[in-house]
């Protein structure tokens, strides 16, 4: 009896231990790939595109749990990691089914099975009388159904890996040793960790484990993971800040308290935060200093040494004056901040001393005298000199000007000024200040600051959001700069490709549009196109002009598309090839502003409708009514309708006031509906069919004073 009892206990005990060992279902999976430095620009961008394609490689093989979280991507300067809460451990099992032969083709009158369907069959590895029937409303076909058994993690996990690698934006790979294995940088460790327990795997030529790697100087030893769980805090302990938005947050707060320290406040450029933070591990912002004396140098030149040279935060006051401080992110703790410090300080130094050399230099020379420089440094082979371009630049920079209503001679004298500075020492040493020192050496000239404003301003803008030209001179400088610059290339047959601008030739498009818009400038663009292309004599100006036109419509729709804009209306705009880009601009207002009235929808039915009648009548111009030939009633209210707003609306376009004018033609609609609904348009008699095409071609000829309303979706 208590030989049966302690049987009893110890069933009941290996049960309940039984129960809980059992496996979860999914547990959090850790990808980390240890690599050499990785490049700081791209770091950012890597990491999000590998958190990405893993998570989308897992969903994808249905392992992801339904409940999980978004996964959470992790880069340093060696290392990209991710973590996927909530992997399965194996797929969920699912229901396969493959549809073959149709039932007509599958059997023949006898009823005996097909080599089509005997086929199939056995592709499916069974035989035709275990196949289902499949019906539907267009036919009966064969049908092969199976539970199909989910595949563990442990065996997916690898491939899907191996894939997000190959899919990640990498344009050049480097192989290393002797291997076959292609990434980025060399690669020396891979983690991959699935809740505690280590995927077999080998990706880049390296075997999976559970061991990652600290600090490579603070502890360069292996840094053994229990389980996915504890990554960071691990990496912490071993002086590594895996996760990248922490890093850059620390580094961040610490130049912000630093600054203030030193009574000012940190420029922090976003870019350069981001760049310094995949630069370091273990971020340890520092403050440091420079003399006094290097203040005398233009600002601009000091911060570009600070920010592109040396990768640090510039110090400014409340007035944005700039300090003699500044602030470096070292990688190390060190005890010794003192001297770190002082190492920063003597490379700035240096730098600094360079930058007042050119300075005090630069200006024993006006600017004028560089003019005759330009001759020896060619801008393109086929294009001739910089001394070429600056006299093109400068004469359209003048028809420019004359079309503003701005002062000529300024803008012709900016434009043979405008290349000179890069004849300057400052600018050899630092290409990034051109047109910023030419403004500075102009004013220093006695150059009006019309003038010497212009030399900054004919870059502008540089980049997408970047600020625009402020002066009238400026305008007319950045447009004739770039303009030149457009029609030149395209000249020579080296337009943009795909991906390919090297000469940035959208950049510059988008840039001219801009200006022209947001500074409100009524600019001809075509206009200007043929006056810049006619300095290219071997081609034809207006097919040129036609070609570039096109070009920087596209663009234009870029723009537009981006300000949240419709493609449609875009295209109903760009249907009347405005010539002038502000006009283009009121016109696009215009019809959104009437998509936003209750009859923009039959607007927009009836304008289709009379293209097409129109269209298939042959296009011809029907431009008199005559009222002897108007017999309906509706006909005659709105040929009479139509009469009456060529008056009412006419003002309204000779202002460019679109938007007003489109709401009045607006109130035709009555009229128009009633046309539709009782007049026959094609009829027999050819008098009165073509009057009635002359009322709709009337109508017509209105609204496109604005936009096809026809290309608008209803």
């Amino acid at each position: 009896m208590a030989k049966r009892m302690k049987k009893k206990k110890t069933a009941k005990k290996k049960a309940v231990r039984k129960k809980k060992v059992s496996r979860p279902v999914a547990a959090d999976l850790l990808v980390e790939l240890g690599t050499e430095e990785l490049p700081p620009k791209s770091l950012l961008r890597l990491s999000q595109a590998f958190a990405e394609e893993v998570f989308n490689g897992l969903n994808n093989a249905g392992l992801v749990s339904e409940s999980a979280n978004a996964p959470q991507g992790f880069a340093a300067p060696r290392r990209l990691a991710v973590r996927v809460p909530q992997v399965l451990l194996r797929q969920p099992d699912r229901d396969q089914e493959r549809r073959g032969p149709a039932l007509q083709a599958a059997f023949d009158a006898n009823g005996n099975p097909s080599k089509a369907a005997e086929g199939f069959a056995r592709s499916c590895g069974t035989g035709v009388e275990k196949l289902d029937r499949l019906k539907t409303d267009k036919g009966e076909w064969l049908v092969f159904r199976e539970r199909q058994k989910g595949e563990p993690a442990s065996k997916l996990i690898p491939e899907i890996l191996d894939q997000a690698l190959r899919a990640l934006p990498i344009a050049k790979r480097m192989r290393w040793s002797d291997l076959e294995a292609e990434f980025l940088r060399p690669v020396h460790w891979l983690v991959l960790l699935h809740g505690d327990k280590v995927v077999p795997a080998e990706v880049l030529s390296v075997k999976s484990g559970r061991e990652s790697r600290g600090h490579r100087f603070h502890n360069p030893k292996a840094v053994k993971l229990r389980n996915a769980g504890e990554y960071e805090s691990k990496l912490k302990k071993a002086f590594v800040v895996a996760d990248f938005e922490s890093r850059r947050q620390r580094i961040h707060d610490g130049a912000v308290k630093l600054a203030t320290k030193a009574g000012g406040k940190a420029v922090i450029d976003a870019n350069l935060l981001d760049e310094v933070t995949s630069l370091v591990e273990w971020p340890e912002p520092l403050l440091a200093g420079f003399e006094d004396k290097y203040l005398d140098v233009p600002a601009e030149a000091l911060i570009t040494t600070m920010q592109d040279n040396q990768k640090y935060f510039p110090v400014v006051n409340k007035r944005g004056k700039l300090l003699p401080h500044f602030i470096t992110v070292a990688n190390i703790r060190s005890k010794q901040k003192k001297k770190v410090q002082q190492g920063n300080e003597r490379v700035i130094r240096a730098r600094f001393s360079d930058a007042e050399f050119f300075w005090n230099n630069d200006r024993k020379i006006k600017l004028e005298s560089r003019v005759e420089r330009l001759k020896d440094v060619v801008f393109h082979n086929k294009l001739g000199t910089l001394h070429d371009k600056a006299e093109r630049v400068s004469k359209l920079a003048v028809i420019v000007a004359e079309e503003l209503g701005s002062d000529v001679s300024a803008a012709q004298r900016a434009g043979m000024l405008a290349k000179a500075d890069l004849m300057s020492g400052m600018v050899g040493e630092f290409p990034e200040l051109q047109g910023i020192m030419g403004c500075y050496y102009a004013a220093h000239d006695g150059e009006p600051d019309e003038i010497a404003a212009a030399m900054e301003d004919q870059y502008l803008p540089r980049f997408a959001g970047d600020r625009l030209p402020k002066t009238r001179t400026g305008n007319a400088l950045a447009v004739a700069d770039k303009l030149d610059t457009i029609v030149g290339i395209f000249s020579t047959g080296e337009v943009p490709t795909g991906d390919k601008d090297p000469f940035a030739l959208r950049r510059a498009a988008l840039g001219v549009l801009r200006i022209v818009i947001e500074n409100k400038l009524d600019l001809n663009l075509w206009t200007l196109l043929r006056s810049a292309a006619v300095h290219f004599t071997e081609h034809d100006a207006t097919a040129l002009s036609t070609t570039i036109y096109d070009f920087m419509m596209d663009r234009l729709r870029a723009y537009y598309v981006d300000a949240g804009v419709k493609r449609d209306v875009f295209e109903a705009v760009l249907a009347c090839r405005p010539e002038h880009p502000l006009d283009f601009d009121g016109r696009v207002r215009a019809v959104q502003a009437v998509q936003k009235l209750k009859e923009a929808e039959s607007l927009a039915a009836a304008n289709k409708r009379i293209s097409n009648i129109l269209k298939q009548a042959g296009d011809l111009d029907w431009d008199h009514v005559s009222k002897e030939l108007l017999q309906d009633e509706h006909e005659i209210k709105l040929a009479a309708r139509i009469s009456e707003m060529q008056t009412v609306v006419e003002p309204m376009f000779a202002a460019a006031d679109y938007t007003a004018a489109m709401k009045r033609l607006a109130t035709l609609r009555p009229e128009v509906d009633n046309f539709f609904d009782h007049v026959m348009v094609m009829v027999d008699e050819e008098a009165v069919r073509d009057n009635r095409l002359a009322v709709l071609q009337g109508l017509r000829k209105l609204f496109l004073r604005v936009a096809d309303l026809s290309r608008l979706q209803e």
